[in-house]
């Protein structure tokens, strides 16, 4: 019996032994193809050598030192790497130990800077629905993932939201995707004026959604009108590539393809790739200056720029670099996607494949002509994910794809360093248990009402 409080008690999970590459193995000898780096961390696969190396000399260095006394060089060099690779106006660094945190951190970090210049009534965010910003309170507030908010809702910070960039399924007919980003930053411009502008300190958005509705990324524009719209009040911009950022989406930060530099960004999943745990925050040299002049910013976690983390983020980060593997995954998510396309692209339940990068996603629907979704009842998702892993692969399935409660699709989020021939077989362990999960459902009666498969 296991004294673990698991997520699903009533689940037998294999224990996971041994790991190399983009293969997981677990006690019973059994390999597991992972095709989504867990949550889509394992940017560089498992078992690397060089990074484990660094973790070790790390540890024969010094394995922890608080940063109330204490810099270290790890931690140094990875902030130095991280701001060279930005934007010339991203100077701040401020580490932690994941995404949840990251944003915590964003939101505390936005609230001093207004605090810190005169503008104490600065303390409103707004964000969008069918997003997902992370676990703890704060971030929970936030988040659009109605299915992950329902349990803890009274526990929730107040905050606004709006509807997110899915133009799949929100935007009208016959609009153009201009005439929807307008659509949209028109919707954000009256929630600031409607919670009043001086009230209002940030817009927090993913980049590229990643769980909650798969890959999805913003029309083109969207994000310069969101930018134009929250200069106009003085509002920050705070980008969520906690799952999308560090070369995932086949650039470095995924918001390069978008015009658009934020004030804020949170990084974490593949920062050290799972070796360790770590997550950044990245600010604005106006808010590095602004709380540079009033002292410093006043918050901190325990493992705040803990020497192991940096050191593997570092060496994770320095790979990445010398062998160019940002573009390696541009490639390699050409590759997917064209595979997806060709084996899933015309198959009855699939509605849509969608993403930029090693970081796509196939929304599975119970009729394409209407892209009508499963029944939430039949769980579809949660069948996929056991069928696949019992298939050998290791996938990343969701429900409540299109509102919260209706839709479901798989994202994959396989290593940069994966192989041709692995993402051959991904596509096809996926084909295969996306069959027998529908023709599971169809030996089953649907649920009244609910679309059921043809």
């Amino acid at each position: 019996m296991s004294h673990i409080l698991h997520r699903n008690p009533a689940l037998a999970l294999p224990r996971a032994v041994w790991a190399r590459g983009s293969v997981i193995a677990d006690a019973s000898g059994r390999r597991y193809l992972d095709a989504s780096g867990g949550a889509a961390v394992s940017c560089l696969g498992h078992g690397h050598v060089e990074v484990i190396a660094a973790m070790r000399s790390q540890l024969d260095a010094i394995e922890y030192a608080h940063t109330s006394f204490f810099t270290t060089a790890a931690a140094e060099e990875l902030a130095e790497l991280l701001v060279a690779r930005s934007p010339a106006s991203l100077t701040g660094v401020h580490f932690v130990s994941g995404g949840s945190e990251a944003m915590e951190t964003a939101l505390k970090l936005v609230r001093h800077y207004f605090v810190a210049s005169g503008r104490p009534r600065k303390a409103r965010f707004i964000a969008r629905r069918q997003s997902y910003h992370g676990n703890t309170l704060g971030a929970l507030s936030l988040g659009g993932n109605a299915a992950r908010r329902a349990l803890y809702e009274p526990l929730l910070p107040p905050s606004a939201h709006v509807s997110p960039c899915f133009a799949l399924h929100y935007r009208e007919a016959g609009e153009s995707d201009d005439a929807y980003g307008t659509r949209l930053a028109q919707e954000l411009d009256a929630a600031i004026g409607a919670l009043g502008a001086e009230t209002v300190a940030g817009f927090v958005a993913e980049t590229v959604v990643g769980a909650t509705a798969g890959a999805v990324a913003p029309v083109p524009g969207y994000l310069r009108k969101i930018r134009e719209v929250c200069d106009r009040h003085q509002v920050l911009l705070i980008l969520d590539e906690v799952m999308c950022g560090l070369g995932r989406t086949g650039r470095f930060h995924a918001f390069e393809a978008e015009g658009v530099v934020p004030d804020v960004l949170t990084l974490a999943k593949g920062l050290a790739g799972g070796y360790q745990p770590i997550g950044a925050v990245l600010s604005s040299r106006a808010i590095t200056e602004v709380l540079t002049g009033a002292g410093g910013f006043k918050h901190g976690f325990t493992y705040v720029g803990h020497p192991v983390a940096a050191a593997a983020a570092l060496a994770v980060q320095q790979i990445i670099l010398r062998d160019d593997l940002v573009a390696r995954c541009a490639a390699a998510g050409a590759r997917l996607a064209g595979l997806l396309q060709a084996r899933l692209g015309g198959h009855p339940h699939v509605g849509d494949i969608r993403g930029r990068g090693l970081f796509q996603a196939v929304e599975l629907v119970a009729d394409r002509s209407t892209l009508s979704p499963f029944a939430p009842s039949a769980n579809l998702n949660g069948r996929l994910k056991a069928i696949a892993q019992d298939l050998g692969l290791l996938c990343y399935p969701s429900g409540g794809t299109i509102d919260g409660v209706r839709g479901d699709h798989v994202l994959l989020a396989p290593s940069f360093l994966v192989e041709d021939a692995e993402l051959e077989l991904i596509v096809e362990r996926l084909a295969a248990a996306l069959d027998e999960a529908v023709a599971q459902l169809k030996r089953r009666p649907a649920a009244p009402g609910s679309a059921a498969p043809p």
